[in-house]
């Protein structure tokens, strides 16, 4: 046997093996999801039920882009979606570890931020390699649309929080609790200086005393918080990009991220 048959067959092997790992995760994480979703509903709590349901359609995503698109999704990648998924829904959602862990937020953001750059680096990235479409761009260029893509999705998503919190009544942008403000608003001779007010301890509303000790931001700084995580996602994934197309292609790490088209 050749040394070319010895590569191809120990590349097959490799693929059979990932393949049956990526499909070990996904029954284990449906099967997490549907048992949940029949507890929840033998206990009446039918919105946990939605959130299941729409766990499983979006673990099926992944499938349906290969197959409609005509591409293969690395391993890596598609295993770090479904855990996102799993992460943000059930456990996030569900299990409440938003408000349990601190960071859990924080993480789940930065990671949308390395993941949405690796996305738009490969859209780009297939479109090089098409024969027929006269589409180059250099390293430098495609890790900027990376970047940029990634950025305006997690804009997007902000918005999509915004827009929940004021017309559903929700509270995707997490409070924080401040002990300084400085706002015009509160300049009684409406100019254009702001008034500060610091070591604030206590605030009432209607005549009703709030039980913490500071003042309540409205989700504006959980805003700026995921924003600049995903910022410091995006740029990770753009360097490391970067430097990948710089060295021919050659690295195993970013072909983890890039899905490539079906022969």
């Amino acid at each position: 046997m050749s040394k070319n048959n010895n590569k191809n067959f120990s590349s097959n092997i490799n693929k059979i093996k990932s393949k049956k790992f990526e499909l070990a995760i996904y029954i284990v994480l449906r099967l997490i999801v549907f048992v949940t979703m029949i507890v929840s509903f033998f206990r009446g709590n039918y919105e946990n039920v939605f959130l299941c349901v729409f766990s499983l359609f979006l673990f099926m995503i992944p499938n349906m882009i290969q197959r409609k698109l005509n591409i293969e999704l690395p391993t890596t990648l598609e295993v770090i979606i479904l855990f996102f998924i799993f992460a943000s829904l059930i456990l996030g959602e569900m299990q409440s570890y938003y408000i349990k862990f601190q960071y859990w937020d924080t993480m789940l953001h930065t990671i949308n931020g390395f993941l949405c750059a690796a996305v738009g680096f490969a859209l780009v990235e297939l479109l090089n390699r098409q024969k027929n479409i006269k589409f180059n761009l250099s390293p430098i260029y495609l890790s900027i649309v990376a970047f940029c893509f990634s950025m305006t999705i997690g804009v997007l998503w902000e918005f999509f929080e915004c827009g929940c919190d004021m017309f559903l009544h929700t509270d995707m942008q997490k409070d924080t609790i401040v002990h300084s403000i400085s706002s015009t608003a509160l300049n009684k001779s409406k100019e254009n200086t702001p008034v500060i007010i610091n070591d604030i301890k206590e605030v009432t509303i209607n005549g009703e005393k709030l039980d913490i000790d500071g003042y309540l931001d409205i989700g504006l700084l959980d805003t700026m918080k995921d924003l600049f995580v995903n910022f410091i996602g995006a740029v990770i994934f753009s360097t490391i990009g970067y430097f990948y197309l710089k060295n021919g292609g050659n690295g195993k790490f970013v072909k983890r991220f890039i899905p490539r088209i079906k022969s």
